[in-house]
């Protein structure tokens, strides 16, 4: 027996852009959350992963079971998404859904919601009217609303307070753990804005906390939060995890509470690939308040909603041989086309002066090898000429800024402090991306502890140890080890070394008086390292960092050694310009252990 098609439309007028709506109305998972949707489960496919991220899902309600295959969310960013859901268990049989949001001449938005649902039963043609028609509807409205409301106000969800579970005892140890930080001479005010946030959020928020994101969203420095939520960490307020991304969907797959739990080779079932774990994009530290303060739920009420993949502007699912067209609002940066089942993909570029049109066809002999440039509101036709349904995907290609990167976090001397048993398993060896490396050597140490004796010499050794660590944090970098009286360290970016490395020259060169004038050697490289365990701590090796350690050797203490990739840097470029004194002349040499190559390398020195 069928029955009709039940079909609700309500339109709003609201005062928010689309682009400012977006982030909050696409978030479908915090959406069906604040709608009153139970969370769902992943049901089992068997096993072969399901193509073109099509997935099983369930939740129960009022004891009964409710099991849909759904479609992938298609959307064109920032306009409309929606999706698909045909249902196996319980009442209905089918639901679509389309959101649109338009901009208005005058400013703001007129945003519509459309529900088109099918039901299986008696069940569902008397269920739907009530719980679509009145409840949801009702729901909607207070939703958006609230949501344009916090975009005027330029909060986020976070920013409004909600009751929360604590644990037993949670409050106390929360008012405890507080002191704690603040007597270790944290910030007062970003310690009473985590405590805050920990009393006051909602679960979707502090379920995966990220420092930089929030730093942004409370206008803090990112370093001051990201050294706060390590203290705290260290202190029992908050835990760590390491969650391993994939680098097509940027999902999270896999996660581990220490590095030892890293897996060099991960699967991800949606894009159905195996990748290769690196630490400067697919290793993400998250945070999470302890259990033993506040116990969080982590559910789902929605898996594959467009702020999901925040990186991808379009996604569209064509059949065969079908053809659809497009047009988002993109930033500028290099974007790339590809659908899920196929390899490759067409690459463009956005720019003010680009191209106002482009098709992007995808067929059995692959994708055009012409890099586009378009314009930022490209009209975009995509062609299925393949035999088979496909999922066309339009992504930024760049990562987001706002992820503290386990190559990040790794290179803080304060989480090297903090937590110096984090390591990887023995014989794991992981990518950590481009690290600028620095190697020291103090000039005549030998020769120290003959002239002034083995005690002297020993605290002149140990006092110009203190004056590098300081100057290396000052610079945001990281001690990784020692060896003699040589010092290994590494920057995020080049000029920090430079930096670094000259001040504590210039400290020991001059020291106070009654001190001994000491002169340090120092070579600078920049190039990709392999991190790995070594003597139970997270060390580095590789080329680059072979390389550095031989430039120490080539400096005469009066001067840095750098590689011309570090010279080649705009940072260090502008830094030895305008320093005023600081002078840079290149040379060619051969460096031992590279026979087969002559390098061009940098003498900084002193004017």
């Amino acid at each position: 027996m069928s029955f009709r098609e039940f079909h609700y439309r309500w339109e709003w007028q609201l005062q928010s852009s689309p682009e400012a709506l977006w982030p909050l109305v696409a978030n479908t998972n915090r959406f069906n959350r604040d709608a009153g949707v139970p969370s769902v489960i992943r049901s089992a496919t068997g096993k072969q992963t399901p193509k073109n991220a099509f997935r099983r899902l369930s939740f129960s309600r009022l004891g009964a079971t409710i099991e849909w295959e759904e479609e992938p969310f298609e959307w064109t960013r920032p306009q409309r998404f929606g999706v698909v859901r045909r249902y196996l268990k319980g009442p209905l049989a089918e639901m679509r859904v389309l959101v649109e949001l338009t901009p208005q001449p005058s400013g703001g938005s007129r945003m519509v919601y459309q529900v088109w649902v099918r039901p299986r039963s008696v069940l569902g043609v008397m269920v739907i009217p009530l719980q679509i028609g009145i409840i949801s509807a009702r729901s909607f409205d207070a939703m958006f609303r609230q949501y344009d409301q916090l975009v005027i106000d330029r909060k986020l969800p976070l920013d409004v307070p909600v009751r929360v579970d604590f644990a037993p005892g949670g409050r106390a140890r929360l008012e405890m753990l507080r002191r704690t930080l603040l007597d270790q001479q944290s910030s007062p005010e970003l310690v009473g804005r985590l405590v805050k946030m920990i009393e006051h959020a909602d679960d979707l928020t502090v379920a995966t906390l990220r420092p930089h994101a929030l730093a942004d969203h409370w206008g803090v420095p990112r370093r001051s939060l990201l050294e706060l939520f390590l203290l705290a960490t260290r202190a029992g307020l908050l835990e760590f995890r390491w969650e391993l991304l994939c680098p097509l969907c940027r999902g999270d797959k896999k996660s581990a509470s220490t590095l030892s739990g890293i897996q060099a080779q991960v699967h991800c079932d949606v894009c159905n690939v195996d990748f290769s774990v690196n630490f400067d994009q697919s290793v993400e530290l998250t945070f999470h308040p302890s259990p033993a303060v506040r116990q969080v739920a982590t559910l789902e009420f929605c898996i594959g909603g467009p702020q999901v993949t925040p990186h991808i502007a379009v996604q569209q699912l064509l059949g065969p041989g079908s053809r659809r067209s497009v047009t988002p609002a993109l930033e500028s940066g290099r974007y790339r086309v590809r659908t899920l089942s196929m390899q490759g993909g067409q690459f463009f570029t956005v720019a003010g002066d680009g191209l106002p049109e482009s098709t992007f066809r995808c067929s059995p002999n692959g994708w055009p090898r012409e890099e586009l440039q378009l314009c930022p509101t490209p009209s975009l036709h995509f062609e299925n000429a393949t035999y088979e349904e496909q999922l066309f995907i339009l992504e930024r290609m760049a990562w987001s800024n706002q992820l503290v990167t386990a190559a990040e976090v790794t290179g803080m001397q304060l989480f090297r402090d903090l937590f110096s048993s984090e390591s990887l398993r023995p014989g794991e060896q992981i990518s950590v991306g481009r690290m600028t490396v620095l190697f020291t050597d103090l000039l005549g140490s030998t020769r120290l502890y003959r002239e002034i004796g083995d005690a002297p010499a020993f605290g002149c050794v140990m006092n110009h140890f203190d004056i590098l660590r300081d100057a290396v944090i000052a610079q945001e970098g990281a001690v990784i080890k020692t060896i003699g009286d040589s010092v290994m360290a590494v920057f995020p970016r080049p000029v920090a070394a430079l930096k670094a490395l000259a001040a504590a020259q210039d400290l020991l060169a001059s020291p106070p008086p009654g001190s001994r004038p000491l002169l340090l050697k120092g070579g600078i490289h920049y190039g990709p390292c392999i991190a790995v365990t070594l003597n139970d701590r997270l060390d580095y090796f590789g080329s680059s960092v072979n390389l550095a350690a031989r430039l120490a050797g080539l400096s005469s203490g009066w001067d840095m050694v750098i590689s011309d990739a570090v010279h080649a840097d705009p940072e260090v470029s502008e830094f030895l310009t305008s320093d005023g004194m600081l002078a840079a002349e290149s040379f060619v040499a051969n460096v031992k252990g590279f026979d087969e190559e002559r390098f061009e390398l940098w003498r900084v020195f002193r004017l």
